[in-house]
């Protein structure tokens, strides 16, 4: 391949000097080859490139950065950038889109481990390189590899990696996407395919939920206030609730979908990883060098105080016409769309408390949030003449709408002196995210930046890995050998109907039917949807 390099494109000189915050570290001035493999998919279209366009953006790569993309389709450069220009266009300046795409270049191959054309690819990165170096002193470069491909052919594009196309002066990391496997057996086997070829601290397996505005503050949040490590305990806790709903069904996806289903696909991976940053206890260290392996210990600790889930702490749904969906080929499936899955973890600190993990598909309304309901106030029904006050809540909305509140007492306005329950609130969406539009990076780009940093703390260790499976692959053979039926429910609902009964038993959740929600300047009654 005859590529033109990046060096040679004219760049606003104004945008190259603007500092940003990681303008005096040392990899942003040397040489940067991106390889996006995949690169022809949805996944890249619609995740990566305008992730890597943000970061172009926002000065966050380096000046002189090239990206490569890898994939069986037989197209040429000039056909992949009009592939990539619907799904940036409006995410920045025109120009500075046109900059971004001309340093977007493609290379084909008969397979994903296709030797001669990885090789191909290996000289067009190594002459990039060297004209780094012979017109700048550039004489380091490094190369970052995305792989926006599904897990049966990680084996064979690592092997090609590794023989052909690793940096030779710099460091070369991989970015996996999830799935990690569908049980515990077929993890280790991933895990083994790519471990045969990098070690893991070459590699850095994507949660995109990790890169959320809200889950990167829960450290800061949990470790920099003073009150808040009193009361987060058994002493104070009666439950925690991690919520996942969507209001759209499969969608073409039921094929791929069928064969996970919301456990796998939400709770296994998402909820659970937000939980262990939620729970668990304070690392020695908790930003700068080796911060991020004292961070993934404290959550495979967590990990580890966790039993197996068993049949009788799972409650299943499935939407009704799920079925419909014309990639589905089981028609009598038995996939769950819905679940609601209740944990322990037996430490001094959480011993007792229920962890509820609730998440589905074609319900009322979009939202994921993490809920922490804490015990009555003691003697308060005395103390108030009998009056049945409150419990406070601490709720993080994650989307949409990003805000923190805290549900609180107050007295009734007026002559009475009735509590009643009101909040105590950080609308962050309101207040931070909609005057600047950097404060809240997409996931991914957060995430890209974070790799090229070689900050670990977001990404999923192996270890990590297995134990979840070990947690969830018991109850999820029993599902499916033993053909457990979910509950039906309607397209647009809450659920099905007998899900109530069965949170309400196994968290202790107690309800304020009277809670007052402030929308805006209107005060209304909340529906039991919305608390």
């Amino acid at each position: 391949m005859n590529k033109a390099h990046p060096q040679s494109v004219a760049v606003d000189s104004k945008t190259v000097e603007k500092l940003t915050h990681v303008s005096g570290e040392q990899w942003i001035k040397e040489g940067l080859a991106i390889i996006i493999v995949g690169a022809s998919g949805d996944l890249a279209k619609k995740k990566t490139y305008p992730s890597l366009l943000s970061l172009f953006t926002g000065n966050l790569l380096p000046s002189n950065v090239v990206i490569y993309g890898y994939a069986r389709s037989k197209i040429t450069d000039e056909q992949l950038r009009a592939k990539l220009r619907p799904y940036l266009d409006g995410k920045a300046k025109s120009d500075v889109i046109e900059d971004f795409l001309s340093r977007c270049y493609y290379q084909a191959g008969d397979c994903y481990g296709d030797l001669v054309s990885w090789s191909s690819l290996n000289d067009s990165i190594t002459q990039y390189e060297q004209d780094l170096k012979d017109t700048k002193g550039i004489d380091r470069s490094n190369r970052l590899f995305y792989f926006a491909i599904p897990p049966n052919v990680f084996a064979e594009t690592g092997g090609a990696i590794k023989v052909t196309c690793m940096s030779p002066n710099g460091f070369s990391r991989m970015i996996v996407e999830k799935p990690f496997g569908r049980d515990l057996e077929s993890c280790k086997d991933i895990l083994q395919r790519l471990g045969q070829h990098f070690d893991e601290q070459s590699l850095y397996r994507i949660d995109h939920y990790l890169g959320k505005e809200l889950v990167q503050n829960l450290m800061v949040m949990r470790f920099s206030n003073l009150w808040m490590e009193n009361i987060w305990n058994r002493n104070c806790v009666q439950c925690i609730i991690l919520t996942f709903k969507e209001p759209f069904g499969t969608e073409g996806r039921g094929g791929y979908f069928d064969q996970y289903g919301i456990i796998r696909d939400i709770i296994q991976n998402h909820l659970l990883q937000v939980m262990c940053l939620l729970c668990m206890e304070c690392p020695n260290k908790l930003d700068g060098p080796g911060s991020g392996e004292k961070i993934r210990n404290e959550k495979v600790r967590l990990l580890e105080a966790m039993p197996p889930v068993t049949i009788d702490e799972v409650f299943l749904g499935q939407y009704e016409g799920y079925t419909d969906d014309e990639t589905i080929t089981n028609k009598d499936s038995n996939c769950p769309t819905f679940a609601i899955i209740r944990c322990f973890i037996n430490n001094p600190r959480w011993a007792g408390v229920p962890i509820i993990f609730k998440a589905g598909k074609a319900l009322n309304e979009r939202k994921a949030e993490m809920r922490v309901q804490f015990k009555p106030a003691p003697a308060a029904e005395t103390l108030f003449n009998g009056v049945e006050v409150p419990r406070n809540e601490l709720v993080m909305k994650l989307q949409p709408g990003e805000s923190i509140y805290l549900k609180s007492n107050i007295k009734t306005p007026g002559f009475s002196s009735t509590p009643i329950q009101s909040e105590l609130e950080v609308k962050y969406d309101t207040r931070y995210l909609a005057k600047c539009s950097s404060c809240n990076p997409d996931a991914y780009s957060r995430l890209m930046l974070d790799v090229l940093r070689g900050r670990s703390a977001n990404f999923v260790r192996s270890d990590e890995l297995i134990r979840a499976w070990e947690i969830f692959t018991p109850v999820l053979h029993q599902i499916d050998e033993e053909n457990i039926r979910p509950h039906s429910y309607k397209v647009g609902s809450r659920g099905p109907d007998e899900a109530d009964k069965f949170f309400a038993e196994k968290s202790g959740y107690l309800r304020n039917d009277a809670y007052i929600w402030e929308d805006g300047n209107i005060c209304r009654r909340t529906t039991p949807a919305e608390q």
